[in-house]
């Protein structure tokens, strides 16, 4: 019965998400030149050097153009991502989302300490605490949705993925902090409520896991 509610609970939160955006179709030899810019931070195709800067190679092009969209219209808070985003049309957001998401992404090495109790989040969930499996929205190999809009985290940096777990649970706890340290463009709120579960070492083992999931 509980699987059965959590997968109604799922797939209407799938519905959702993927009724809202309308995505018009990208082009990905225009969206290569239209992403030049990007390649400063991001890596000229989409794998990013530094940590910080999450890789967009591989990513799911749907969920690219909403995150662009957000900057644009400020449900998401980065400065330097918001004067990115401002210039561009949807169309230029769904060439770039195009031509990064046809780019093969990379993968880091998981730390080997983490890995049992960042899989058995990932896969399972802890039902102590009423946390969902990442696995449910993510996939078993970290590829996400495109349908959803729900992002590939496989192969992540684990330095990225836990700013944005952090992010995520300040939003969701309701953190007394700077709007810029809270993530809260989820529009089902999914993340914040899954991220407000989750502790420190929690965040630690995910990251880490995820990092090197493939």
């Amino acid at each position: 019965m509980k699987k059965y509610i959590a997968a109604v609970v799922l797939t209407l939160g799938l519905a959702s998400v993927a009724h809202a955006l309308t995505m018009p179709t990208g082009d990905a030899t225009a969206g290569q030149t239209k992403a030049a810019a990007c390649g400063a931070c991001h890596g000229a195709d989409g794998n990013s050097v530094a940590p910080t800067f999450p890789r967009l190679a591989g990513q799911n092009a749907k969920y690219i153009f909403k995150e662009l969209t957000d900057f644009k219209a400020g449900r998401r808070i980065n400065g330097t991502m918001q004067g990115m985003a401002s210039g561009l049309s949807e169309q230029d957001m769904a060439d770039v989302a195009a031509y990064f998401s046809s780019q093969k992404g990379g993968v880091d090495l998981a730390k080997k300490a983490l890995i049992h109790d960042g899989e058995t989040l990932y896969r399972g969930g802890n039902a102590k605490v009423g946390l969902a499996p990442c696995s449910g929205c993510h996939g078993p190999a970290g590829k996400g949705n495109e349908f959803a809009a729900f992002p590939h985290i496989g192969g992540q940096h684990s330095d990225y993925i836990k700013k944005q777990l952090y992010a995520f649970r300040a939003a969701g706890r309701g953190d007394l902090t700077t709007d810029d340290m809270k993530r809260v463009n989820d529009p089902n709120t999914m993340m914040e409520t899954t991220a407000a579960k989750l502790s420190d070492q929690d965040i630690e083992d995910l990251s880490s896991y995820i990092s090197g999931l493939h």
